[in-house]
């Protein structure tokens, strides 16, 4: 097929998707359209990139103060904020129930006081601000389930086409090639293969999400026709990460599809608090043997890559005996700056991240900020968990892209606000004002497979939302005598 015609293709399937698409719900509030915008260009590329300009990632181009991405990503910032204020929303509330994002956030700030470059810091720390509040307002919809669920969607629909048309139509825009080996390497609609995996992720764990969750109401015509575009996206997520090659992104896909089928067990409903520490116990064993007892030699082989997870562990040693301060860092994702960078540059020419979320932080915020981004991962996990006593469907998304994102930065760093940490901030931030009502909302097709696979908790208020009927019989009131009738009113 001659690429103009396949992209000509491509605009009319999009057309198709975002305007016909079955999982539409009526009334789906405009505003989601600036999260969903947000999230295009940070899990993709840059404005200006997808105009002319060189490759580069989204952050950085915003951060060398190109006046388009500069203008693009401010007017988002400002459209959010003007959002959330018509909503009233309550700053106090969110600030208070989410101390550890806020004290994170704060002392994040508070580091260009020591940043070697302030203005740099001060720039990449307000950007980021941004995704946060763009992430609200989607938070802050009426129906937060189908907030969520239109928000990942929509970037998949963009996302995902776009990639498969470019890495099979326009290879010079969609490829770059290995510094050492010269190998050819996908990388879609993004600006690397990383990136490319990432979104693979993101968009695979949400297409299986939804295929297990509508699939018990298969004979609607309706969800048949969902659950057709949901598998035609699953297999083209499939064929990009073969194109991607990333063993990281294969590997955390199938850890967040198990977390997602494990949720959907009578098993899970039974034992929940089983694997409430299962989750956390298998990380932590993981990094035990793989650090203290050098099991990645084993388990990176069976992925197909050499036992030094592509030289990361080099890198890692490199990074970790320049000079830093171990106690509060270089400022906040200012690392990788000046004399620093032309220092590790020596070594890793074109390298400018560790390779390590983890280790990312504990450079450009020490220990200090370390131990406070672990304690929001701990209370992000008790949020989703307590999430699922009112909103099953999306407390299993969320602890799926948990696990996922807990497991991706240890050979990978996405906790710079990137695609998959905004998608976390979706799923596992407490929501001001957040009743089961609003939670549980959703069309009356969906009730009775999510009820049958997700049945209320005990400890959940009844009555609340028509989502999920309560298994109380109700009262006729033409079966009562008067005079009972007369004491119940």
């Amino acid at each position: 097929m001659p690429p103009t015609l396949a992209l000509l293709l491509w605009f009319v399937l999009l057309f198709g998707l975002l305007y016909f698409d079955p999982a539409k719900k009526r009334g789906t509030s405009l505003a989601l359209w600036v999260p969903v915008t947000w999230m295009f260009f940070v899990g993709t590329r840059a404005p200006s990139l997808w105009i002319g300009g060189q490759v580069g990632s989204a952050a950085e181009a915003f951060t060398e103060g190109n006046s388009l991405n500069l203008s693009v990503f401010l007017g988002l910032t400002i459209v959010a904020l003007g959002i959330l204020i018509s909503r009233s929303f309550r700053w106090d509330s969110f600030f208070t129930q989410n101390l550890a994002l806020t004290a994170f956030l704060f002392f994040a700030l508070a580091s260009v006081l020591w940043s070697d470059f302030p203005l740099v810091t001060f720039k990449r720390w307000s950007r980021d601000v941004g995704g946060y509040l763009v992430v609200l307002v989607a938070l802050s919809d009426r129906d937060l389930l189908e907030g969520v669920r239109t928000v990942l969607r929509r970037f998949c629909y963009l996302a995902i086409p776009l990639s498969v048309l470019l890495v099979k139509y326009y290879p010079g825009l969609a490829k770059v090639y290995d510094a050492w080996t010269g190998v050819p390497m996908a990388t879609g609609a993004t600006t690397s293969k990383n990136m490319l995996g990432a979104s693979c992720v993101v968009a695979g764990v949400f297409f299986f999400w939804d295929l297990v969750m509508r699939w018990p109401n298969r004979a609607d015509r309706q969800t048949r026709r969902i659950l057709l575009v949901d598998v035609a996206f699953i297999w083209m997520t499939l064929w990009l990460l073969h194109q991607a090659s990333s063993a990281t992104s294969n590997v955390c896909l199938v850890i967040g599809c198990f977390v997602i089928a494990a949720a959907a067990t009578k098993t899970f409903k039974r034992h929940p608090t089983f694997f409430k520490v299962l989750i956390p116990t298998t990380f932590c064993s993981y990094v035990i043997l793989a650090y203290w007892f050098n099991a990645n030699a084993y388990l990176v082989g069976a992925v197909g890559r050499n036992p030094t997870l592509t030289d990361r562990t080099f890198i890692w040693r490199t990074l970790l005996n320049i000079g830093t301060n171990p106690v509060v860092g270089t400022g906040y994702r200012s690392f990788f700056l000046g004399e620093r960078l032309q220092a590790f540059w020596m070594t890793f020419p074109g390298i400018n991240e560790a390779h390590n979320g983890y280790l990312d932080i504990y450079l450009s915020l020490g220990m200090v900020g370390v131990v406070l981004l672990l304690v929001f991962l701990v209370a992000g996990y008790l949020t989703i968990w307590k999430r699922f006593r009112f909103s099953p469907p999306l407390a299993s998304l969320g602890l799926a892209i948990w696990t996922v994102l807990l497991f991706y930065d240890i050979t990978e760093a996405a906790f710079d606000v990137g695609l998959l940490w905004l998608s976390l901030m979706l799923l596992g931030i407490a929501v001001p004002g957040l009743s089961a009502e609003r939670a549980r909302s959703a069309a009356p097709s969906e009730s009775v497979g999510m009820r049958e696979r997700f049945p209320r908790s005990n400890s959940e208020p009844a009555g609340l939302g028509n989502r999920y009927t309560s298994d109380r019989p109700s009262l006729d009131m033409h079966s009562i005598p008067p005079r009972n009738l007369l004491k119940r009113t």
